[in-house]
């Protein structure tokens, strides 16, 4: 009996669905054995050891398939986690595999007496404001670094407030204004300022001269209040100073020389009497 060359196609067909409804059965044949043995025995996931490891131990026919439908994880899962399995995947009966990782097993504590409750006491909340650094640049009429208390405020100067992190930079002008309250000098006023380290710089107007170093540093913390105040002094008031000094060196200079003309003219009238001749009586 001849076959012709159509036939061949279809005969590799079959033996194709053939090899593929054998596979199809043993994969549903394992998978049906997975199942029975988990409704037969009652299985369940094997719970994390106090390392942490979650382990399985092989049983009497069981494979690298069954054991990954078994226990919810992929074949692929199940090679990656056990390194040492041959590329065959055979197995020994008592053979520890790795399935996974977690937390250790809690031990269910034993119960005991219930505890008295205690009242609740209100947990104080943490503070985490800011805080507020006042300026002032003052008059210093005195020279003496030191701000007195009706010593006013300078009208026009600079003052500026920055930290070390470079996170906060601000800059006001200063006012010779009162404080409306207290009638003394007021200051300028940066609001909001988070605790740090900071550095207060000031500069003052052209006519004035700084009494005392123009740049401070301090530590603030949060819902304090920091003031800080440099002193300067006007040239117009220190150049008037020498000015009265001569005028009354020049006054004390003028009667020194009233007094030396009057003493001249006297003693000019003193040497004409002497010089006037006697008078002669006759007998």
């Amino acid at each position: 009996m001849r076959y012709n060359d159509s036939q061949k196609p279809m005969n590799t067909r079959r033996f194709l669905l053939i090899i593929l409804l054998l596979l199809g059965g043993a994969i549903f044949g394992l998978t049906a054995q997975a199942s029975e043995a988990t409704q037969g025995q009652g299985y369940a996931t094997p719970t994390p050891r106090p390392d942490g490891r979650i382990i399985y131990v092989v049983q009497p026919g069981d494979n690298c398939i069954s054991i990954s439908l078994l226990n919810g994880i992929t074949l692929e899962q199940l090679r990656a986690l056990n390194s040492n399995l041959d590329a065959d995947c055979k197995l020994i009966a008592g053979q520890e595999l790795l399935l996974g990782l977690g937390g250790p097993a809690v031990a269910s504590p034993t119960p005991g007496p219930a505890p008295t409750p205690t009242p609740i006491q209100p947990t104080p909340t943490p503070f985490t404001g800011t805080t507020e650094i006042c300026v002032l640049i003052f008059d210093d009429q005195n020279g003496d670094a030191l701000h007195q208390e009706l010593e006013p405020g300078i009208e026009g100067g600079a003052v500026s407030v920055s930290n070390s992190a470079g996170t906060f930079s601000q800059s006001q002008t200063t006012t010779s204004a009162p404080d409306p309250t207290t009638g003394l000098a007021a200051p300028v006023c940066f609001s909001d300022v988070p605790e740090g380290i900071y550095t207060i710089s000031a500069g003052v107007p052209d006519t004035y001269n700084p009494t005392m170093l123009m740049t401070y540093t301090l530590e603030v913390k949060a819902g304090d209040r920091a003031a800080v105040a440099f002193g300067a002094q006007s040239r117009l008031q220190t150049v008037e100073q020498p000015a009265e000094t001569s005028g009354s060196k020049s006054g004390w200079l003028g009667a020194i020389g009233g007094i030396s003309i009057l003493a001249g003219l006297g003693l000019g009238w003193y040497a004409l009497r002497l010089r006037k001749p006697k008078s002669r009586y006759l007998r």
